[in-house]
C-alpha cells in the first residue's frame, strides 16, 4: 500500500461562489469551501445541489457559507458593482442585526460575515459589533470580519470576532499586537490578491503571526479577479514566502476527511499539497 494520508481534498476558507462557476470545483483539489459573501438564496441553492447530487457518497465539494455581508448603511461593499443582488445586508440598528443574523441562520449559514472597511465607507461601532457577535454566538455562528483600514484589524479580537477574512494588509502590525492576535483570532490568508506594498505588509504580518503560534487558514478570495477555481498556486507560494511550509502548510489547508468517493493520497514525506494524487475509491464491505 502506498505510504501517506488519504484526504478528500483541501479547504479554501474564503470564496465567492456567485463570482465563479462552482461546478468546476468538482475537478479541483478542494474538498471544502467557505463562501464569505453571496446572496443567501443563491449559495444555499449551490450547496443543496451538491448535497443532492452526491448524497451519502460525496465525490464533490462540501459548501459552507455566511450568506450576505452585514454592513452599515452605505458601508462596503454595498456600492461595489461586483456584489450580486442580495449579497449585502445594510444594518442600521440592533434589531436589524438580529433579523439579518436570523435570516442567515435560516438559510443554512455556518458563520456570519461583517464588513468593516473604513477606507470605503462607514463601519460598525464597537457596541454594534459586540452585539452582532453575542447574537450570532447564541445561534452557534462564529463571526468573520473583513477588516480594512487603520485600526480595524486591531479592534476585532477584543470584540469577539473569531477570524479575519483577510490577513491584515492595511498597515504593519506591531510585534506586541501580532502576539496578542495570535492567541485570540484566526487569520484567513488571501495573500495573493495583493501586490506591491499591501502584499509585503500582509506577508510580513503573517510571517510574524505564524511565528507567534497564530492560526493561519488558507483562503484565496476566489472570485476576486482571475483566480483559479481550484487550489491556487500563487496563494500557496505566498504562504511559503511567509514561512508556512511543510506540515504547517498542510495544517493551513485543513485537509478534509477522505470519503468513499473521490480521494487523494498525500505523500507523507514531502507534505506538499501539489504532490497529491487521485486515490482509488475503497468501498466498505458488508458483514461482521
Amino acid at each position: 500500500m502506498a505510504e501517506g494520508s488519504y484526504i478528500g481534498g483541501f479547504t479554501d476558507h474564503h470564496v465567492h461562489l456567485q463570482l465563479v462557476d462552482p461546478n468546476r470545483l468538482e475537478q479541483s483539489l478542494l474538498g471544502r469551501v467557505l463562501d464569505l459573501g453571496s446572496a443567501p438564496a443563491a449559495v444555499s441553492r449551490f450547496a443543496q445541489i451538491v448535497a443532492a447530487r452526491f448524497g451519502d457518497d460525496p465525490s464533490g465539494v462540501s459548501i459552507s457559507y455566511a450568506g450576505a455581508f452585514l454592513t452599515p448603511p452605505g458601508g462596503y461593499p454595498s456600492d461595489r458593482a461586483w456584489a450580486p443582488p442580495g449579497s449585502v445586508r445594510e444594518v442600521a440598528t440592533l434589531a436589524d442585526a438580529a433579523a439579518a443574523i436570523a435570516e442567515m441562520k435560516a438559510a443554512g449559514a455556518a458563520v456570519i460575515k461583517i464588513a468593516s472597511n473604513s477606507t470605503a465607507g462607514p463601519v460598525f461601532g464597537d457596541g454594534m459589533i459586540n452585539s452582532i457577535v453575542r447574537t450570532a454566538d447564541q445561534l452557534g455562528l462564529p463571526v468573520v470580519a473583513h477588516a480594512e483600514g487603520p485600526g480595524e484589524a486591531e479592534r476585532m479580537p477584543g470584540l469577539g470576532v473569531r477570524a479575519l477574512a483577510h490577513a491584515p494588509f492595511s498597515t504593519p502590525l506591531s510585534d506586541t499586537e501580532v502576539a496578542r492576535q495570535a492567541g485570540r483570532i484566526a487569520w484567513i490568508s488571501t495573500l495573493a490578491i495583493h501586490d506591491g506594498e499591501a502584499r509585503e505588509i500582509a506577508i510580513d504580518n503573517v510571517r510574524r503571526f505564524h511565528a507567534h503560534g497564530g492560526t493561519v487558514r488558507y483562503g484565496t478570495d476566489m472570485g476576486n479577479g482571475d483566480s483559479p477555481v481550484d487550489l491556487n498556486p500563487a496563494e500557496v507560494e505566498a504562504l511559503r514566502e511567509a514561512g508556512i511550509r511543510g506540515a504547517a502548510l498542510i495544517r493551513a489547508l485543513v485537509p478534509v476527511a477522505a470519503t468513499n468517493g473521490r480521494r487523494f493520497l498525500l505523500p507523507a514525506r514531502d507534505a506538499d499539497p501539489f504532490d497529491v494524487v487521485p486515490a482509488v475509491p475503497v468501498r466498505p464491505t458488508s458483514g461482521a
